[in-house]
């Protein structure tokens, strides 16, 4: 209990016990007027009992979600439509698209931001302007005016990935780009040392763990881009045409099974990106 994982345990379980607690309060009404129109005697644990075993409950419990998990990875086959395995990788193969062209970009946008001062004071208040634009907004527009010029397939949803996953490597290698200290500065122009010589031997090593912290963030932005992208176009591939389907039928459980897998993904490609970081510090010799 006195180190990560317990701690973890504890948060877990009680999250799950709230979420219990939750579904049965929010599934009572419609089991109680089941049993009133067949009249049927009713006690309070058949009550529980039977609002977590709907098939169509306004908040499945845990265990229907797990379930439904379990049925659609393991019980179905990995090329099916019906598997989540299927329609992950859809969506992944989008969100990598995106988050690799976001991250090139952010790059060359924070290189050009801190060697130009035009562009410092032009194009930042752009950059940062152009996420308040909700993503729910602009995405339908981004879709109709590419599918207008023949592009289809996964790069829309990519370019809606890359809007939402370019912003946070911006301003992360922004911050680290200016990190190093004046007097090493100083120190490198004593040794004559050229612009590139400061960028490749002092402003990009400085850069590298601020690089990797907004790439974090941007790769679990790029993967609601490109769920976002998969809802305006009635998409039947995809973790987003799940949620569609799901929404569209009432499927309440396929909907959850979807949203935890989403989130299951997020925190995989985030440990990913950490696991990335960790090794290349440890390279630069920045870290044990």
């Amino acid at each position: 209990m006195s180190g990560k994982t317990g701690p973890v345990i504890v948060v877990v379980c009680a999250i799950i016990g709230i979420w219990y607690g939750s579904a049965v309060m929010l599934n009572t009404a419609f089991q109680k007027d089941i049993y009133a129109r067949g009249n049927v005697e009713w006690t309070t644990s058949q009550l529980i009992t039977d609002t977590l075993a709907q098939e169509r409950p306004v908040l499945p419990a845990p265990h229907q979600v797990a379930a439904e998990l379990y049925k659609t990875t393991v019980l179905t086959k990995v090329t099916s439509k019906r598997s989540l395995v299927y329609h992950a990788w859809i969506t992944l193969s989008s969100t990598l698209m995106g988050f690799g062209i976001g991250s090139v970009l952010g790059i060359l946008l924070a290189v050009g931001i801190v060697h130009n001062r035009s562009l410092d004071k032009s194009l930042m208040p752009w950059i940062i302007s152009s996420q308040t634009i909700p993503i729910l907004a602009i995405a339908p527009m981004i879709i109709v005016v590419l599918n207008a010029i023949g592009i289809q397939g996964l790069l829309p949803k990519a370019f809606i990935s890359t809007y939402l996953s370019f912003f946070p490597v911006t301003v992360g290698m922004v911050k680290g780009l200016r990190s190093p200290e004046t007097i090493h500065l100083d120190l490198m122009r004593t040794y004559n040392a050229s612009n590139w010589d400061l960028f490749w031997k002092l402003r990009w090593p400085s850069s590298v763990p601020f690089l990797f912290t907004g790439m974090k963030v941007a790769i679990a932005t790029s993967l609601v881009g490109a769920i976002v992208g998969e809802l305006p176009t009635g998409a039947v591939e995809g973790l987003g045409a799940r949620l569609l389907a799901g929404s569209y039928y009432g499927q309440t459980v396929q909907i959850w099974s979807a949203l935890i897998a989403a989130a299951l993904l997020a925190a995989v490609l985030v440990s990913l990106v950490g696991l990335a970081n960790k090794v290349v510090l440890k390279r630069m010799g920045m870290a044990q």
